[in-house]
């Protein structure tokens, strides 16, 4: 389903249009609704080029979860470590 920006809105806020692909797509994946992936996708980015545009926008790429940390201090308590 294709999304209409009026030229206008984009001038105002002084994005071209592949700029403004590039905004939804990273502001969409720090929201929770896109994957790295789709966010890439979205921007028509390599996934490479997509956590580039992230970083300038100081978007964390990976947003562990308690479960992640807890996973990582079991795993450690089994290593020993």
């Amino acid at each position: 389903m294709p999304v209409l920006i009026p030229d206008e809105t984009l001038f105002e806020a002084g994005l071209s249009e592949r700029e403004g692909l590039v905004e939804i797509a990273c502001r969409l994946f720090e929201a929770g609704k896109l994957t790295l992936w789709s966010g890439a996708r979205l921007a028509q980015l390599s996934r490479v080029a997509f956590e580039q545009e992230l970083q300038a926008r100081h978007i964390a790429l990976y947003r562990p979860t308690v479960a992640d940390l807890e996973a990582d201090l079991r795993a450690l308590d089994q290593l020993g470590i």
